[in-house]
């Protein structure tokens, strides 16, 4: 081996560690790497940034001397500033600058101390009933101070008319007793703060940067899709956020069966490298008696087929969360209440009293009412020739000629009118005719739009392979584990 391929060999070697080092560097938190950064850039000014003393030589040596005159200098001990003594002074590195600068840093750090030892910070927990004003008539502050702060400059001061039972306030205040500064956290990412600046309060909101991980969690469902979502180590609202993402094509009351199993990808958000909570799930997968159903989340925050269509229909299959089917849609039906048989044209929700109940799409409400048989009822007109109909409320939340968006909140479950217990009774028409909720074909709500089709496309195909990848990889250490037992 020739000298050049030794020296060919050693910088691929070289150019593989660097490479290795990227990787781990990259893999590092953001808030590592940061430091990382920081410390190499100061590293770097150490190294090629001139000595003081070096500065202090290079001056001296540009100093403009005209050819032929002659200059005095000042030695040690001897006094300078003669007149007629044209003279040039070579600064003393311990006199001239070093001294000047002690006097100053000496200075800026009595004025620092100083202001520190007469400020005084207190922090103070909001209390049932609690408002800015009363926080601060109990820490000996005026009306006056209140006004100050709650006006302060800033369109964010409005933020502390909204301050919630346990929220935290940090307030400094002088040895005058004057608020100098306020601090409000709103949430784990973003903290206001209101600072006394000359005879006024200025307010600013300080946000965090969040950093996202990724993260693939399984589970396979043995009792109860909500049991195996723990066992999963979802969170409760992402288990809701799973089971309405998919609830348009499964009912999880009805149609889970063990052995069903769910995939799922989502967010891990971090500030300086501390969890702080999970974000959007984005890619998730369903099987149900052995029918997959995929879902991928765009950037507009919807869900959508792996072909572009809305995993979201016009029509949610059921507008209540019910503990059962009290009754199912029936041509003929033993009424509990009449005591005889007539036909069932809708289904019964069974829930209890008080169960939020939602619109089932998009429209406008044609009654919201009471009788002696239906008590409290609603009925919603929907594009189409659609209407729906939500009997027996314990409350009503609509009026007459509101225009309501699907999943809103227009009663609660109760027991009024001609119903044995508390429950709902919901009907779906198609133009007059009666059909049965449960089973009808609900439209589709409108697919992705066309100009943003490519990219979804390819957003998709990533989404999907990183969800197969990770499954793999789960299959294949379940292989390793049976194989070494």
């Amino acid at each position: 081996m020739n000298k050049q391929q030794i020296i060919q060999r050693q910088l691929k070697n070289l150019h593989a560690i660097f490479q290795r080092l990227h990787e781990i560097f990259q893999e590092l938190p953001q808030k590592h790497r940061i430091i990382i950064i920081s410390i190499s850039v100061l590293a770097l000014l150490l190294v090629f940034l001139p000595s003081e003393q070096e500065l202090t030589t290079q001056n001296a040596n540009n100093q403009n001397f005209e050819v032929g005159k002659r200059y005095q200098v000042a030695m040690p001990g001897q006094l300078s500033g003669k007149k007629n003594s044209p003279s040039v002074e070579i600064p003393s590195l311990n006199k001239s600058k070093n001294k000047p600068l002690a006097d100053n840093a000496a200075s800026t750090t009595t004025v620092n101390s100083q202001q520190q030892s007469n400020i005084s910070w207190q922090t103070v927990k909001v209390r049932s009933g609690d408002s800015l004003a009363r926080i601060f008539k109990r820490l000996g502050f005026s009306a006056q101070d209140t006004y100050a702060v709650s006006t302060a400059k800033g369109k964010d001061s409005n933020l502390l008319r909204k301050i919630n039972v346990g929220d935290t306030l940090r307030i400094a205040n002088n040895d005058e007793q004057k608020i100098t500064a306020l601090e409000y956290p709103l949430s784990k990412t973003d903290t206001l703060y209101i600072n006394l600046v000359g005879d006024s309060y200025q307010s600013h909101k300080k946000t965090k940067t969040v950093e996202i991980r990724e993260a693939f969690v399984h589970g396979t469902i043995n009792s109860s899709f909500w049991k195996a979502g723990t066992a999963a180590g979802l969170t409760n609202g992402q288990i809701i956020d799973l089971a309405n993402i998919f609830g348009w094509d499964i009912d999880f009351a009805l149609d889970i069966r063990s052995g069903d199993s769910f995939h799922v990808i989502y967010e891990k958000r971090y500030v300086e490298g501390e969890y702080i909570g999970t974000g959007s799930i984005l890619v998730a997968e369903f099987i149900n008696r052995d029918e997959p159903f995929q879902a991928v989340r765009f950037t507009d925050g919807v869900y959508y087929t792996p072909d572009g269509k809305s995993m979201r229909k016009a029509f949610l299959r059921a507008p209540v969360n019910f503990k059962y089917i009290s009754s199912s849609f029936k041509r003929k039906r033993f009424h509990p209440v009449q005591k005889r048989w007539k036909a069932h044209r809708g289904i019964d929700y069974a829930a209890k009293t008080g169960t939020p109940v939602v619109a089932a799409g998009d429209g406008k409400v044609t009654h919201s009412t009471y009788n002696k048989y239906n008590g409290h009822y609603v009925f919603i007109q929907h594009g189409n020739g659609i209407v729906t109909k939500y009997l027996h409320f314990s409350k009503r939340a609509v009026k007459k000629g509101q225009r309501v968006k699907q999943g809103q909140l227009i009663g609660k479950v109760g027991a009024t009118g001609l119903a044995a217990g508390p429950h709902l009774h919901y009907e779906f028409l198609l133009n007059g005719v009666h059909r049965n909720p449960r089973t009808v074909k609900l439209p589709d709500a409108k697919p992705i739009a066309k100009k943003y089709k490519t990219e979804f496309t390819i957003l998709a195909n990533k989404r999907l392979e990183a969800l197969k990848s990770s499954k793999s990889a789960i299959m294949s250490m379940a292989t390793k584990e049976v194989s070494t037992q």
